[in-house]
C-alpha cells in the first residue's frame, strides 16, 4: 500500500497495513513470551545445577536444589504458555487455560503403561510456542462471548481444542529438529578444523532460535571435538549478545545471556537476523581453535556453552591430564577470555565499517 503526496505524485511512501502490523505484533508478543518462559524456567538449573551435583556428596540439602530446578525445567511449557498469555493482558482464567493447553501440546508428558503420565525433558519448544500462539488466538477470538459461562466454557475449549491442535502438530514440528540434526551430522565427517568452524557457527545461530541445541546435540549423539566446537559456538553467542546489548540492557539481563541462555534474544533475532553476524564470526574462530586444540565435549554439554559451567567442566574432564593448571588456563581462555575479546573486536569492527546493528537491536524488556 502506498501513500502519495498531492504535490508530488512521484513521491510515494509505503504504509504498513493494519492487518500486517497486528500480525507482526502478535508474533513478537509470542516470541517475547517464549523468551521469558525459557529465562524463568531454565536459568535456575543453569546457574545451580552443576554446582548442586558437585556438592551433593558432601551437602545433602543440595538435593533440594537439584529437585527444584529439575521440576522448573519440566514445567517449561506451562511457564511459556503463561508468559505468552501475559503479553496479551489476558484474564486469570484465560492465562491458566493457555498455560495448560501449552503443556498438552508440547509433548513434555508421555502416557505410561499404567495409565499415568511421565514428564521428560522440556518438551518441544517450537511446538510449545505454536500451541501457545493457537491458544492465545482462540482466546482473543472468543473474547467475552460466553459472558457468565466463561469459567465453564473457556478452559474446556482452550485446553482440549488448542491443546489438541498442538498434539496434532507435534509430530510434524519435531521433524524440523530431526532434519536440522541430519544436516549437522554431515559436518562431523569433515576435516576437524572445518568441522569445528561449521558446527560452532551453526550452534551460535541455533541457540537464539526456537530450536533446542541440547535436543539436537543429544538426538545425533554429538560428541568429541564436534561437541566441543558446538559448545564454543554457544559461548560466542552468550558473550557476544551480552556485549552487544550491554548499554541497552540491565546488568542482570546481560549476564543472563552467558550464565543462563542466549535464547532470551530469540524475538530480537527473528525480527532482525543480521544482528547475529558478528557473533557468527567469533564462533567461527572459536570453532576452528576447537579443531586445532582438540577441545571435546559430550552430547549433553554440546548445547550449553557457559550455562552452569557445563561446557568448561566437561571439556576439562575430557582433556589429556584432566584437571591440571595448564588445562584450566586453556579452558578459561577458550570459554571466557577469548570469546569476550573476539566479540568486542567483531562488534566494534562491524559497527565501524558495516553499521548494520546498534545497541537498540539487542534491547530486552522483561518488566
Amino acid at each position: 500500500m502506498l501513500l502519495c503526496t498531492k504535490a508530488l505524485h512521484k513521491e510515494c511512501i509505503p504504509i504498513e497495513s493494519s492487518t500486517t502490523r497486528i500480525n507482526r505484533q502478535f508474533g513478537i508478543h509470542v516470541l517475547n513470551g517464549l523468551s521469558i518462559g525459557i529465562l524463568v524456567a531454565l536459568i535456575p538449573g543453569a546457574l545451580l545445577g552443576e554446582l548442586a551435583k558437585a556438592l551433593l556428596p558432601y551437602f545433602a540439602p543440595a538435593q533440594h536444589i537439584i529437585d527444584s530446578t529439575t521440576i522448573a525445567m519440566r514445567l517449561l511449557p506451562m511457564v511459556i504458555g503463561v508468559a505468552v498469555a501475559m503479553q496479551f493482558k489476558t484474564t486469570p482464567i484465560e492465562t491458566a487455560s493457555i498455560g495448560l493447553a501449552t503443556v498438552v501440546g508440547s509433548g513434555v508428558a508421555t502416557r505410561t503403561e499404567t495409565a499415568g503420565f511421565l514428564f521428560v525433558g522440556t518438551g518441544d519448544v517450537i511446538n510449545a510456542g505454536v500451541t501457545a500462539a493457537i491458544a492465545t488466538a482462540l482466546v482473543l477470538w472468543i473474547g467475552n462471548r460466553f459472558k457468565t459461562y466463561t469459567v465453564l466454557v473457556m478452559p474446556t475449549l482452550i485446553i482440549v481444542g488448542a491443546g489438541g491442535i498442538g498434539v496434532l502438530t507435534y509430530p510434524f514440528v519435531t521433524k524440523i529438529t530431526a532434519a536440522i540434526g541430519q544436516m549437522i551430522t554431515q559436518f562431523t565427517v569433515l576435516q576437524p578444523i572445518l568441522m569445528g568452524v561449521l558446527l560452532a557457527v551453526t550452534f551460535s545461530v541455533l541457540i537464539v532460535s526456537p530450536l533446542s541445541t541440547v535436543g539436537i546435540a543429544t538426538a545425533i549423539s554429538l560428541s568429541g571435538i564436534a561437541a566441543g566446537a558446538a559448545n564454543l559456538g554457544v559461548c560466542a553467542a552468550g558473550f557476544g549478545l551480552a556485549i552487544a546489548g550491554w548499554k541497552a540492557n540491565s546488568r542482570g539481563t546481560s549476564i543472563a545471556h552467558f550464565l543462563g541462555s542466549p535464547k532470551i534474544q530469540m524475538a530480537n533475532f527473528i525480527r532482525n537476523p543480521i544482528m547475529i553476524v558478528p557473533v557468527m564470526c567469533s564462533a567461527a574462530v572459536l570453532g576452528g581453535l576447537a579443531g586445532i586444540l582438540g577441545i571435546q565435549g559430550t552430547p549433553f554439554s554440546a548445547g550449553f556453552g557457559m550455562s552452569g559451567l557445563i561446557g568448561p567442566i566437561n571439556a576439562l574432564h575430557l582433556m589429556a591430564g584432566g584437571w591440571t593448571w595448564a588445562n584450566g588456563v586453556l579452558v578459561f581462555g577458550l570459554f571466557i577470555l577469548l570469546p569476550i575479546v573476539l566479540c568486542l573486536s567483531f562488534h566494534q569492527l562491524f559497527r565501524r565499517f558495516r553499521p548494520w546493528t546498534n545497541q537498540e537491536d539487542y534491547r530486552l524488556d522483561f518488566e
